[in-house]
């Protein structure tokens, strides 16, 4: 969901009542080294009137937002259009509910096991660097799979999931938390992220599915531009609430070279957690 040459042009086909008040969808998803952490006091107020946000507490089922939008379809009925993940875990629940800092609560969640000495065992040099920034072994990242009811094609940036045959859209997010690990042992990064066409559809068909039953409900787009401001966009989401064990080197290969174009982390947005800007769980 970075920046690319004419989204601008995009976004004011598919969103005219938006005119790109919510600016340039590149810094939706800032890189890593582009993030910069924000005072969450005040930023409550500059929710007011937009429809339910993301990310939250996938454990806590509270919603009071009073705009309503139908789910997206299921995933098999839609079409897989763009792969990103992002440095820590964006939602907080389940295996991922400790704060990435102590002391700072909008830097993003980690896993809250535990690793061996092998899997947390260092990489001689950060994995998918952005700027001076990268990954290492034991770091969390969340992956999203972004689906569109639009007829396209897997690609590069959220221009991806938009078509001129349909104005409107609907988008859902498939959520994984992983934990990158050095044993040799963890899962292909490369092999989750595989697609192809099954029934007509562009599908990621290893999505993984021993995770626990993924928690439903309608949001937003995420990301650090809007700490502080609210997202206009509609999305399902399905977070799954177990964290997957994933080969650290697997996830430099595939960042080294991937259809979506993705070379490096993004940085998060911070937890929505008042429920007047949060929708109820789905299921």
């Amino acid at each position: 969901m970075k920046n690319i040459k004419g989204l601008a042009v995009a976004l004011s086909v598919l969103l005219p009542n938006y005119v790109l008040a919510t600016g340039n969808l590149a810094s939706i998803h800032a890189h890593l080294h582009e993030t910069k952490t924000s005072n969450a006091r005040g930023v409550s107020d500059k929710l007011h009137g937009f429809g339910p946000q993301s990310p939250r507490d996938i454990d806590s089922t509270q919603g009071l937002n009073p705009i309503v939008f139908s789910a997206a379809p299921k995933r098999d009925v839609m079409n897989l259009c763009n792969i990103h993940f992002h440095k820590n875990a964006e939602h907080r629940g389940g295996e991922f509910n400790r704060p990435a800092d102590a002391s700072e609560k909008q830097m993003g969640f980690v896993y809250s096991g535990t690793l061996s000495r092998a899997q947390r065992a260092p990489v001689a040099q950060p994995i998918c660097p952005s700027d001076k920034l990268g990954l290492n072994s034991g770091d969390t990242i969340e992956l999203h799979y972004v689906h569109s009811s639009a007829p396209v094609a897997p690609g590069s940036t959220l221009s991806a999931c938009l078509s001129e045959h349909i104005k409107n859209p609907q988008l859902r997010v498939e959520a994984q938390v992983m934990v990158l690990t050095n044993d040799g042992k963890g899962v292909d990064f490369n092999s989750l992220t595989k697609f192809e066409q099954v029934n007509g559809y562009y599908q990621a068909p290893n999505i993984p599915s021993n995770t626990g039953q993924g928690v439903e409900y309608t949001g937003s787009t995420t990301g650090p531009n809007y700490n502080r401001k609210g997202s206009p966009f509609k999305v399902t989401w399905n977070v799954r609430p177990q964290v997957l064990k994933v080969d650290i080197h697997s996830l430099g290969t595939w960042c080294s070279e991937n259809p979506f174009q993705e070379h490096a982390a993004h940085g998060v947005r911070d937890l929505v957690t008042a429920p007047e800007h949060l929708s109820p769980i789905l299921n």
